[in-house]
């Protein structure tokens, strides 16, 4: 370099970008375009916006090539032929025409070989409108057939299940019903029979299509084979107007699309959240829209006359509250008020109402109703769906995710069946993933940290969670044991293995959410329980019911009755009736899902948007809408003091909630699979708990939920409702017969503080020594066996004479 040469007027040498070992240069319709190593020609094409039309290609299974739709000519270096796009993975210097003569005569002749025995019966057909044989008959097909032959006849339609009906005479055998139930749910319950020109796709004899996923099948398929009844002959796909939402009838926080025509809800479909869902949902979650148009919604507010509840107006209801708001401080303070729930509504509503506590001063408040865990588990190291689907070590410490959080299990179950994923799995009972577990650990209730322990000790348990990153999905297992037993044992695994991480699987749908925004308990003193207690001893004046129904939601049923006998008053905000609104002395009409908009949030902290479909069921209004008013009545300020609009809540979150400073309205417009949100670090409670071995005369008790049971949104919805299993006393077969008790037959499990009187069964997935009862089943009322204080809770079984 010269001496009068700057350092400003050297040039740094280029350097030239690193390629993506990862690209395929291919030519595709006369242009260069970059495809993915491994990607199949159809989805390269697509990404492309070169579209190839098919039928039984879904980018979520795995492809077979069934329908031949998808031909189009592929130049590999031998010339150009005729191949199926969705079996062809794309190759350097590949040529592919999607548009040539002849790969438009070979789907014009398969449109016209699927069009000659498929009925043309478009006008009739739930699918109209809406159909990809219908639109590809029109893009790629003939317009005319040469088949004059009478098409084939089938009985129609045969109900395959409780929700969905087969028409066989649409079928055209793509073979994506039957790959969803294998590949995706796992359940193997539909299936081609026969065959050649008599295939058809059928349920084994005397086993229905009784699968938690079966709606699926119905959105994928692409004809009208396959209906939901809840929706056949509802309406037509250009009388729906739709907004995209997020399903909050489980914590998983599914991204679905809402329908409705008329101002009524009429369909529920799934959108493909690659963080989430993968465009699947849960039956429970799909077909709860019967609840919201429910003919038992709230419609208006009701105050306790002598007359009983009796519909009122909203000034009136609203003065009454004040009224009982304000004498409940003079009486015995703040301390003396008590609000539960907010898992039912938005991020919104349990912000407003949390507001409002804190305006008040009440301290007795909680999301949970002793069903759950401590809010701290919150602010541990927390994954994502995404991490834990990916994880090389899975760990449960969690209830059966399949009954409680479904589209988790599918997304576990798949990382166990890729194999990028070995679950290990502690638990009273086999769950759903216990056939997808590695190792499976049982313990008798109480005793986790024992089997984390011994676990633990496992030289090959060791050497796979050294193996890579590992995920902790953490919930309560067990409602009949204390939730110490489950701390317990995630602080000893978390102690042992620092570098988890975990997934909360607390099942409410936005539980997360209103813990995270200011309904969570100060202390355990303060908590679901302890507030149910304080009104049991007579020491709250007024108990709030936010969304909660506490006779059916808190696992002491005794503690949940005598909570709301003791309560000297008792508001209710509430979609429906419940048990334990009609105890209330002020009822007041609440929005339900798709009548409000706000943002909910799901186990992983991921923030996404409800929308508004349709107007509110006679003059009810959103929780949040609600508590402002009441702010204003009882001149209380801060942030509830100045909303005027939802948005004015999402901003107030995002200025006052710790973690969601992200999680702004232009964010969550920017990307609809939602935000992530962050918790303050927090550590578990430390817990000591002390449970003994059973003796060998009594049995201890087990009582998880299922998918299906008694909630409001379940029993409301009629298609759903009757899919409860019911209660009953499962046991071991071993121990059944020890118990000389047929199938079937009566017993009584005799508690420390009653009986009740269930059917038994036989159970293999039970344990010896343990009897498991579905929750919130009603029947013989299990859950007045359950002490919330003990430990655990054993009892005899006797037979009934």
């Amino acid at each position: 370099m010269s001496e009068d040469t700057t350092a400003e007027e050297v040039e740094e040498p280029v350097t030239e970008p690193e390629p993506d070992p990862n690209a395929v240069s291919v030519t595709l319709n006369g242009r260069q375009i970059e495809a993915r190593k491994g990607e199949l020609v159809i989805a390269a094409a697509q990404r492309h916006d070169a579209y190839i039309p098919h039928f039984c290609y879904h980018p979520r299974m795995s492809s077979v090539g069934m329908c031949r739709q998808c031909l189009v000519e592929v130049d590999t270096g031998r010339g150009m032929q005729l191949q199926p796009s969705c079996m062809i993975t794309v190759a350097p210097d590949m040529v592919i025409d999607t548009e040539s003569p002849t790969a438009k005569r070979a789907q014009e002749g398969m449109i016209e070989l699927l069009l000659a025995n498929h009925p043309l019966d478009c006008p009739v057909c739930d699918k109209g409108g809406e159909c990809p044989l219908q639109d590809q008959a029109f893009s790629h097909g003939p317009g005319e057939s040469r088949y004059i032959e009478e098409k084939r006849h089938y009985e129609k339609p045969i109900p395959i299940s409780d929700l969905v009906l087969l028409d066989r005479e649409r079928c055209i055998l793509c073979d994506r019903c039957t790959r969803f139930a294998d590949e995706v749910a796992g359940d193997k319950l539909i299936h081609f029979t026969q065959r050649g020109n008599q295939t058809q796709v059928m349920t084994f004899p005397d086993e229905p299509f009784a699968s938690y996923f079966s709606g699926n099948t119905v959105q994928i398929c692409p004809v009208g084979a396959l209906t939901a009844e809840p929706y056949r002959f509802k309406a037509r796909p250009w009388d729906l107007s739709q907004s995209e939402s997020t399903c909050t009838t489980c914590s998983v926080g599914c991204r679905t699309v809402i329908q409705s025509s008329r101002d009524e809800l009429l369909r529920y479909q799934g959108v493909d959240s690659d963080p989430v869902n993968h465009g699947w949902l849960c039956d429970r979650g799909r077909f709860s829209f019967e609840a919201v148009n429910s003919e038992q919604r709230l419609t208006d507010p009701m105050v306790r006359t002598d007359a009983g509840l009796t519909t009122t107006s909203w000034s009136a209801a609203l003065d009454a509250v004040h009224s009982l708001v304000v004498t409940a401080r003079d009486l015995a303070g703040a301390e003396s008020i008590a609000l539960l729930g907010g898992a039912r509504g938005s991020n919104e509503d349990a912000f407003a109402w949390a507001q409002l506590a804190d305006g008040l001063d009440i301290t007795h408040r909680d999301a949970q109703l002793g069903d759950g865990l401590p809010a701290e588990i919150l602010g541990l190291p927390r994954a994502t769906i995404d991490e834990a689907a990916s994880a090389a070590t899975i760990i449960l410490l969690a209830p059966d995710v399949k009954e409680e959080l479904p589209v988790l299990y599918l997304r576990l179950r798949e990382a166990a069946q890729q194999g990028t994923s070995k679950i290990i799995e502690i638990s009273s009972v086999d769950t759903g993933l216990t056939r997808y577990a590695w190792r499976s650990e049982r313990h008798q209730p109480g005793l986790q940290a024992d089997a984390v322990a011994a676990l633990l000790a496992d030289a090959a348990v060791a050497a796979q969670i050294e193996s890579g990153d590992v995920v902790v999905v953490a919930g309560r297992p067990n409602l009949a044991e204390h939730a110490d037993s489950t701390v317990a044992a995630l602080s000893k695994l978390l102690a042992a293995v620092p570098s988890a991480t975990v997934l909360p699987a607390l099942r409410r749908g936005n539980v997360v959410g209103a813990l995270s925004v200011g309904m969570a308990p100060a202390d355990a003193d303060h908590d679901g329980l302890a507030s149910l207690q304080a009104a049991a001893d007579g020491k709250i004046e007024l108990l709030i019911l936010l969304g909660a129904d506490p006779i059916n939601d808190c696992p002491d049923a005794d503690l949940a009755r005598r909570a709301l006998a003791g309560a000297r008053r008792i508001v209710s905000i509430d979609t429906h009736l419940s048990e334990s609104t009609r105890l209330a002395d002020v009822v007041l009409p609440a929005a339900a899902y798709g009548e409000k908009a706000g943002t909910t949030t799901n186990i992983e902290g991921r923030v996404s948007t409800l929308a508004e479909q349709v107007t509110t069921t006679g003059t009810a209004r959103p929780d949040w809408m609600i508590a402002a008013e009441l702010a204003i009545l009882l001149d209380v300020d801060g942030p509830i003091a100045e909303v005027t609009s939802v948005d004015d809540l999402t901003a107030a979150i995002a200025a006052h909630v710790p973690g969601f400073e992200a999680v702004t309205s232009s964010a969550l417009t920017v990307d609809p699979n939602g935000v992530l949100s962050t918790a303050p670090s927090a550590s578990l409670p430390d817990v000591s708990p002390s449970v003994l071995q059973r003796n060998s005369y009594d049995y201890r008790l087990v009582v998880s939920r299922k998918l299906y049971d008694r909630a409001i949104g379940t029993a409301m919805s009629h298609s759903i409702a009757k899919l409860a299993p019911g209660a009953a006393a499962h046991v071991h077969p071993l121990d059944l017969d020890q118990l000389g008790v047929s199938e079937g037959g009566d017993v009584k499990l005799v508690g420390a503080r009653t009986t009740a009187v269930l059917p038994i069964r036989a159970n293999p997935s039970v344990a010896r020594g343990v009897v498991w009862v579905p929750f919130n089943q009603g029947g013989g009322k299990a859950e007045d066996l359950i002490d919330s204080s003990a430990g655990v809770t054993d009892v005899r079984i006797e037979v009934v004479s």
